[in-house]
């Protein structure tokens, strides 16, 4: 084999790399002689990945309910690794949080193409949740949601932290409370949070304990990530732009795209799930948390809105109906 200078090169910024964190790079190059071959199964973990549905009962469909649940997760994450590339500007860190370049400023280029990202990734959920509502045997799933008490898909940390990631605190308040909380600290905002109301126990009007779990597993990570993001969200950064660059249209399309996609889509195809499973002429029967999903999931309810400056008022008071997914088509 020659020794190429690109080769001599690449040793050379090898070299470099392992003295700056004083490694010895002739141990790393054993390393890889003993090293065995990489294999997909290895690297995506699949066999441990297929071992991760643990159902509570025998009915078959409930597999189907795990693992949905669980490919939601993913995306969300998916979606995580896109804000915060949003977040610090496309910048690269190592693991031991070196900086490794990139931008020192949020381009519209890549803010516009992150977003598409995190569209992809929610009208990709949003279009197979037919899974959810068509997917599983209804008699089965009423058995055994019984046995997932006081469990609840409201209880996903990652879509929270999603939607602290997207805007101010302020506009995820209850709507009713907004206006009174203007000028609050964050800590103070967290306390009302449009989606605690959604879990208080329709009988007692007292927090369902499925409700008392969540805030006692993440409260804390919510506030520290509401703090952290208090000038890194996407509303924050928007705003951070030149005026010229706050005017570019397919910006904005992505950002107006993807307050329908969190905070109408989603919710509306779960409304849709729910109605199918738990709508009855005898009645609706109570989520498996306890959260009044009649109230709570349809958005003309929540009036819940990532991007407010970006919607005229009528478009706002429309909030949830076909009238403005039409209008954003339109645009």
């Amino acid at each position: 084999m020659e020794w190429t200078k690109e080769i001599k090169d690449k040793i050379e910024k090898l070299d470099s790399k392992y003295a700056s964190i004083g490694q010895d790079l002739p141990a790393y190059l054993d390393g890889l002689l003993y090293a065995n071959p990489l294999h997909y199964w290895d690297y995506t973990y699949v066999d441990t990945l297929l071992s991760l549905q643990h159902p509570k009962t025998d009915f078959p469909d409930e597999q189907i309910f795990i693992i949905y649940h669980q490919i939601t997760e993913l995306y969300f994450k998916l979606a995580m690794l896109e804000l915060d590339q949003i977040a610090h500007n496309g910048k690269l860190m190592s693991e031991e949080g070196q900086d490794m370049g990139w931008n020192d400023s949020l381009s519209v280029e890549l803010f516009t193409e992150r977003l598409k990202r995190i569209n992809s990734y929610f009208e990709v959920l949003t279009s197979s949740f037919g899974i959810m509502v068509n997917g599983m045997e209804k008699e089965q799933f009423l058995k055994f949601r019984m046995s997932l008490l006081p469990s609840s898909g409201f209880q996903s940390a990652q879509y929270r932290l999603i939607e602290i990631s997207c805007t101010h605190l302020i506009n995820l308040t209850h709507k009713d409370e907004r206006e009174g909380l203007i000028g609050s600290s964050i800590d103070d905002m967290a306390q009302h949070l449009y989606w605690k109301d959604g879990a208080i126990d329709m009988k007692t009007g007292k927090k369902t304990l499925m409700l008392e779990n969540f805030e006692k597993k993440y409260m804390a990570q919510f506030i520290d990530r509401a703090h952290d993001f208090s000038d890194k969200n996407l509303l924050a950064k928007y705003q951070q732009l030149s005026v010229e660059d706050q005017q570019d249209k397919d910006l904005i399309h992505q950002l107006r795209l993807l307050d329908l996609n969190v905070n109408v889509n989603w919710p509306l195809v779960h409304y849709k799930s729910a109605v199918r499973y738990l709508s009855s002429k005898d009645g609706d029967a109570d989520a498996t948390g306890g959260t009044n999903w009649q109230k709570y999931l349809p958005p003309r309810f929540q009036k819940r809105i990532f991007f407010p400056e970006l919607w005229t008022k009528e478009e706002m008071e429309n909030w949830g109906r076909q009238w403005v997914v039409n209008a954003l088509n339109e645009s």
